[in-house]
């Protein structure tokens, strides 16, 4: 092995440590029996039975993974059907105004995005009486609006990649296209939709400051509440909540892996 093979090495090695270290120290520290996060205090498993108890944690858990999973759903319909847009439909009037809104949100800081949700929240509710409450709908509408655009991103390079020859000749043989799109096209890109859900589903479970800004009282969020508890000092019952998003994360990986694999394979 010559230099620069070992030097590449070592730096694929350290990158490696520096991303997933901290992620198993948090698992060790989750079975810690101390009362404090960060100092050893012998092997335990009373964290998790004290994070089962806490029913503000897992009131948090369940409403941020009933927000993820509402908008991820959302913005993998109007993210594909935006990429579908740009892609398909060639030139027409207002693309490029379209296609700039649609990609602002990749570049607009979360601190504007959050404030100009919450003062469009503020105005619908004095002109309409909605929303009544900030909360589970006005979050997921946000978390909707911004993760929407990095749907619409992967479905484009998705589409821009693929053979049209496929949908041309399903349509030659007489197929409406309105049926292709069902049957040929969305099919062929299945994969970069559900690559657009993860990611949707990711950024939504891990938002802090647009969270923020559109909810109320009662609907704080997992981020939400880990935040304000790290300002007090972490506790270990936050380390065994970390530790089981880590294994569903795991998880969801292991199953996606192997039905693209499936699929493949096919």
């Amino acid at each position: 092995m010559n230099k620069q093979s070992r030097f590449i090495l070592a730096v694929l090695a350290f990158g490696y440590a520096f991303l997933y270290i901290p992620l198993v120290s948090v698992v060790v520290y989750s079975f810690n029996d101390s009362k404090l996060a960060t100092v050893w205090g012998g092997f335990s498993t009373r964290w998790y039975g004290e994070l089962f108890r806490n029913d503000q944690v897992l009131d948090a858990a369940f409403l941020s993974l009933r927000i993820a999973a509402t908008s991820a759903t959302f913005a993998t319909i109007l993210g594909t059907m935006a990429g579908l847009v740009l892609v398909r439909f060639g030139r027409f009037k207002g693309r490029t105004l379209f296609s700039g809104m649609i990609t602002s949100p990749l570049v607009m800081p979360e601190v504007i995005t959050g404030l100009s949700l919450l003062l469009f929240f503020v105005s619908l509710h004095g002109l309409i009486g909605w929303p009544g409450q900030r909360g589970f709908s006005t979050i997921t509408i946000a978390h909707t609006t911004f993760s929407m655009a990095f749907v619409a991103v992967i479905i484009q390079s998705r589409l821009a990649a693929m053979d049209e020859s496929l949908e041309e000749a399903a349509m030659d043989l007489g197929g409406h296209p309105l049926r292709v799109v069902f049957d040929i096209t969305l099919p062929l890109i299945a994969p970069a939709m559900v690559a657009g859900w993860l990611l949707a589903f990711t950024l939504s479970l891990d938002d802090l400051v647009i969270a923020s800004f559109v909810s109320g009282p009662g609907s704080s969020t997992l981020p939400m509440y880990i935040f304000s508890k790290v300002k007090l000092g972490v506790t270990p019952d936050i380390n065994a909540l970390a530790s089981l998003f880590i294994l569903i994360v795991v998880v969801g990986l292991i199953v996606a892996w192997m039905a693209m694999r499936k699929t493949q394979t096919r």
